[in-house]
């Protein structure tokens, strides 16, 4: 039996009736920080529920809690997922109302949500959206990258092998991208991300919505640089990478050599190559190269 608060909360808006839903699987976005920003169908819907589906008990309950409702919980994450999909499905068929939310945010985005989603479908189960909060969107809509197309790459494998063979197939592929990553391991993709995908314009999400939400935005190598002589942030980061930049126009030989002679003045040569790189849209290897037979034919063909 729902209590007053929740009743109230259930008639808070007429998008959703304060008595019992239509069957269904509802598919519930909460707050990645700021509580202010649960919709008033959101809490109608959790009022009004047979049960919330949700990852950790303990963070929804304190959610539900909040805001007057008591709702029966039913813990569903990668370790309870497979046991409790089949008697999910079973409700949802006879006619049940299932409420499936996150930790935070929208659900099935990078949690096992969307396998109890699929089956659903499978299974003739009507799935509806309460959309709301989605932190990688939310950070892309305040990076000041390009918007019309990106793609959502989630989190990258742990191993460094593995993260950089994963950088390298997304190189090429010509839109913003959307990544998590943990706070302990961001200095690491980074520089990975820097030196794989070229030093492009980027940003840093944290904390978003909450007190101290931070946004620092730059260039991957400068923001590689700033992470390692940092104490690792704590949580879940956001990391919006923008697209290949388009290649300058073409630069002549000659002015190349130029470029890469006046930097290599400056920088070590390695430096030197991709400081030249970032400004002609070659390839820093190439450029490296180009920059040690310049050095051996000023000493005269010497090694």
């Amino acid at each position: 039996m729902r209590s007053r608060p929740a009743a109230a909360a259930a008639q808070a808006i007429g998008a959703e009736p304060a008595g019992k839903l239509e069957p269904g699987l509802y598919v519930v976005a909460t707050p990645i920080g700021n509580l202010g920003d649960l919709s008033r169908r959101a809490l109608a819907t959790l009022a009004a529920v047979d049960a919330v589906v949700c990852e950790d008990s303990r963070v929804t309950g304190l959610l539900l809690h909040r805001f007057g409702i008591d709702r029966p919980m039913l813990v569903y994450n990668d370790h309870t997922a497979a046991r409790l999909r089949p008697e999910l499905i079973d409700r949802l068929r006879r006619g049940g109302a299932l409420a499936l939310v996150s930790d935070a945010g929208t659900p099935t985005i990078s949690d096992p949500g969307y396998r109890l989603v699929k089956e659903a479908h499978e299974a003739g189960v009507p799935v509806r959206a309460v959309p709301g909060p989605c932190a990688p969107i939310a950070a892309l809509s305040i990076a000041g990258l390009p918007t019309d197309r990106f793609l959502f790459a989630g989190f990258l494998p742990p191993r460094r092998d593995a993260r950089r063979r994963a950088l390298a197939d997304l190189r090429s592929v010509p839109v913003t991208l959307l990544l998590l990553e943990r706070g302990t391991r961001l200095a690491d993709l980074l520089a990975d991300a820097a030196e794989i995908l070229g030093d492009r314009p980027a940003a840093i999400a944290r904390e978003l919505t909450k007190l101290h939400e931070e946004l620092r935005r730059g260039r991957l190598a400068e923001l590689a640089a700033a992470a390692t002589a940092a104490p690792p942030p704590k949580g879940e980061i956001v990391v919006v990478i923008g697209p290949p930049e388009e290649p300058a126009a073409e630069i002549g030989e000659r002015a190349v050599e130029t470029a890469l002679l006046e930097a290599s003045a400056r920088l070590p040569p390695g430096r030197a190559a991709r400081e030249v790189a970032a400004v002609t849209g070659r390839p820093a290897e190439e450029l490296y190269r180009r920059l040690v037979e310049l050095g051996r034919a000023r000493r005269g063909g010497r090694p």
